[in-house]
């Protein structure tokens, strides 16, 4: 099957054949045709599936088709995408602009992080295809500066992460300043109970799509797991990026304090590496991922939060240099690699005081993951209720300990969620 066959317009065909995409993946397959038939859609897709095109095509499809009966002013919205992070913003603003470029259609984002008076400036001009954290948003539409009373379809994309991260009020106060008439489109990566009820409370009669297993890890990703002390964590990290000459590789920690000194580590080390997080400015974080995409930084290393929304063609490895607390964040960082077809490896360094995580990410998976201990950086206690790893040639015994108790994915996800982005 090709693009051409899915029935959107010669101007979006060009524009994706220039960039060399001319084979959908399945979830473009699926929903595209959907969406230009103009019924409301639940789709479940994970990371590096291909959803933003499976969205941003039909939507520049059907706008463009509208033409001139469209309404068209100052502040006038007619497409919302409403995103979790201002890094996914970012991503989905600029596959609209490339799929978009012969067609006659403004877009932008809406982000917190800079200054909101050119973002109202290019408001006052008319936007088809508005981009936006829900905080942002509703910043403008406190100052008046946005019209959403002509919106003609909606998005919520990533929408499990934004009820993570407390969106729900903010998500419920847009969609009241909404027309009544619109399509909507939900894209998760999961469908928990709470997706489910947004769902039924949001769509009306909608076509469900799920492309991927539940949960699933991408097959194209090779899953490993060293076992080291977390004070060794740092200098294995950096043995097995020179041992096995890494080039380009995203680092996860659970925290920003973290992000900050690992980076510092690998500069003292020789190496070239950034750290992205919440509380960095908003020109640092574009700069940050700018670099990494071009090569000029080897390593980043980032929060969840901030890393929602990378998108590099064929990043070769993710390292969760931290297990996440809450097993989905172990799919959806890993599924920064391993996108679109290429191959991709993660690697996590796991201490003893990790191995619940460790457990619970695994019985998530329904598999046991590959596990290995780097002679030179053998742990020197481990839980006993730890799987045992297989020791490299010449691995010393690790003494067996106890580590201290942690956190449930509960509280760990109730305590790391964010109100404004």
């Amino acid at each position: 099957m090709s693009f051409a066959t899915l029935g959107l317009s010669e101007a979006i065909l060009r524009a994706a054949q220039e960039r060399g995409y001319t084979t959908p993946t399945p979830i473009q397959q699926q929903a595209i045709p959907v969406v230009l038939s103009g019924v409301d859609l639940l789709a479940g897709a994970q990371t590096g599936t291909g959803k933003t095109a499976a969205f941003a095509m039909p939507i520049l499809h059907m706008l463009s088709a509208a033409g001139t009966e469209a309404p068209r002013g100052p502040a006038i919205v007619r497409a919302l995408v409403l995103v979790p992070t201002r890094e996914l913003a970012a991503q989905v603003e600029e596959s609209v602009q490339i799929y978009g470029r012969y067609l006659p259609l403004r877009s932008m984002t809406l982000i917190g992080g800079v200054k909101i008076n050119p973002q109202m400036q290019k408001l006052r001009r008319g936007v088809d295809i508005l981009v936006a954290t829900p905080g942002r948003l509703l910043d403008h539409v406190q100052q008046r500066s946005v019209d959403l009373s002509h919106v003609e379809i909606l998005v919520l994309d990533e929408a499990d992460r934004m009820l993570d991260m407390g969106f729900i009020r903010d998500i419920r106060r847009i969609l009241s300043l909404l027309p009544k008439q619109r399509q909507n489109l939900l894209f998760s990566a999961t469908f928990s109970p709470e997706i489910r009820a947004l769902a039924d409370g949001l769509l009306s009669n909608p076509a469900c799509i799920e492309v991927a297993q539940r949960n699933a890890a991408a097959e194209s990703v090779a899953q490993q797991v060293y076992a080291v002390d977390q004070e060794r964590k740092r200098d294995l990290l950096a043995h097995l990026i020179q041992e096995h000459n890494w080039g380009q590789v995203l680092v996860f920690t659970r925290t920003k304090h973290g992000a900050d000194r690992l980076a510092g580590h690998l500069l003292r080390g020789g190496m070239a590496a950034s750290a992205i997080h919440g509380d960095k400015s908003q020109g640092a974080r574009t700069r940050a991922l700018a670099e990494f995409k071009d090569g000029k930084v080897q390593i980043l290393v980032a929060t969840d939060i901030a890393a929602r929304g990378i998108d590099i063609s064929e990043l070769p490895h993710v390292v969760n240099f931290e297990l996440p607390h809450v097993p989905e964040d172990y799919v959806h960082r890993i599924g920064r690699t391993g996108r679109a077809g290429s191959t991709g490896q993660a690697v996590s360094l796991v201490c003893g005081e990790e191995h619940k995580q460790l457990l619970d990410i695994e019985r998530l998976l329904r598999r046991s993951l590959p596990k290995e201990i780097v002679a030179g950086f053998e742990p020197q206690q481990r839980r006993s209720s730890a799987p045992a790893p297989r020791r490299s040639p010449n691995a010393a015994a690790p003494r067996r300990g106890n580590g201290p108790a942690v956190q449930n994915g509960a509280t760990a996800r109730n305590q790391g969620r964010a109100r404004r982005v």
